[in-house]
């Protein structure tokens, strides 16, 4: 689903359109009143738009939908999380009350498989009230449904600065930074120029264009060359501090999982995905997911300036290893059909292989500054 960081610049692309898109109109009407949109502003309006946005209108996870993310490739990832936080609240003298909050939380299938495994350490069920933090209402319902059975009623945000700061705090965040909206800066004639989505009449369709003025910001790129394309994401950074700030004052940790690299990195990270292939991000605005690649460098600098405390970040494929996946397996497989055995296999290695999503998706924890150190890292 996600390729890696190629070198280089603006990238040619197919601007033809098909069927009506009134995002798409709405687009044209704004940059032909006001002017060109930042890359950042375009992913926000078409992944959170209240009328046409992708993740406000359509139901997007899953064989059926335009991608699948790792709980549903297994229940094993969610069940090793939930051993994570289970085992994080007993290294931290097993508080009565905590706040367990999922930022993006799919169609709920890792928060359930989470609560499911948090069982089997006594205690540690009961003192969980679940927040989710989710702007879509068809996704809400979907996790509604999900958690039916779980015994725990949650309550839904918007932002998660809505979640009441009364407490120590657990925060999952699987595959959420990546679709937080990107600035993209273009090297032109030895400075930095902000990447800008135009509207081009001749074409009838959008197209990149590149601001006249030089960004201000200070990019210590000292290889770069004119025409690439480096990356940065308030959005996320801004994610980050809040989250280490609510754990810096009332304690609790965070678990960041993402596809995304150590940067600064030099590339064009922006990429759109529709019906689990690759898709032109411009063509078709509110019907494909809209991600870039996570700088888990900006992330930690964010956190710790929030007084916070990271651990890591550690491949996916190693934190997953060292929490115990081969071992959950074996319970899984033992005294099963040898098709279910290989099914198993498969899984695991998709989640875990450094060819698939083992060394590409990066786990990093959040904690206070004297927190105990967490499991996997």
């Amino acid at each position: 689903m996600c390729p890696w960081l190629q070198r280089g610049g603006v990238r040619e692309r197919d601007w033809s359109m098909t069927g009506d898109n009134r995002l798409l109109n709405r687009l044209r009407q704004q940059i032909e009143r006001n002017g060109p949109i930042s890359v950042a502003d375009y992913m926000r309006i078409c992944l959170t738009d209240p009328d046409y946005g992708y993740y406000t209108t359509s139901q997007t996870i899953g064989r059926d939908g335009d991608f699948i993310t790792a709980p549903e490739v297994s229940q094993v990832f969610g069940e090793l999380i939930g051993l994570f936080f289970a085992d994080y609240w007993q290294r931290l003298g097993c508080p009565s009350q905590i706040r367990l909050v999922e930022l993006g939380p799919g169609r709920g299938t890792l928060v359930a498989d989470l609560l499911r495994a948090g069982r089997t350490l006594p205690g540690f069920s009961e003192a969980i009230s679940i927040d989710l933090v989710e702007v879509s209402r068809v996704l809400r319902r979907a996790q509604s449904e999900a958690l039916e059975s779980s015994g725990h009623s949650p309550t839904w945000h918007d932002r998660f600065e809505d979640v009441p700061n009364d407490r120590p705090v657990f925060v999952i965040a699987n595959e959420f930074f990546d679709a937080l909206p990107i600035r993209q800066f273009v090297r032109m004639g030895g400075g930095w120029h902000e990447r800008q989505v135009a509207w081009n009449p001749d074409q009838g369709a959008l197209t990149f264009a590149v601001a006249d003025t030089r960004h201000d910001g200070d990019f210590d790129q000292t290889d770069s060359q004119d025409g690439d394309v480096i990356e940065a994401s308030p959005a996320a950074c801004e994610m980050a501090s809040s989250v280490g700030h609510s754990i810096a004052q009332n304690g609790g940790a965070a678990l960041f999982i993402d596809y995304g690299y150590l940067g600064p990195v030099v590339g064009d990270t922006l990429q759109a995905v529709r019906a689990h292939a690759y898709a032109d991000p411009l063509a078709e605005p509110g019907r494909v997911d809209l991600t870039g690649h996570v700088d888990f460098s900006s992330l930690k600098l964010a956190a710790n300036s929030a007084e916070a405390k990271c651990w890591g970040p550690v491949s996916q494929g190693e934190f997953l290893r060292r929490l115990g996946l081969q071992e959950r397996l074996g319970m899984l497989a033992k005294d099963k059909p040898e098709h279910v055995v290989a099914s198993l296999r498969a899984s695991a290695e998709r989640l875990a292989g450094s060819s698939q999503m083992g060394r590409l998706f990066k786990a990093l924890a959040i904690s206070t500054p004297t927190g105990p150190a967490p499991a996997g890292f």
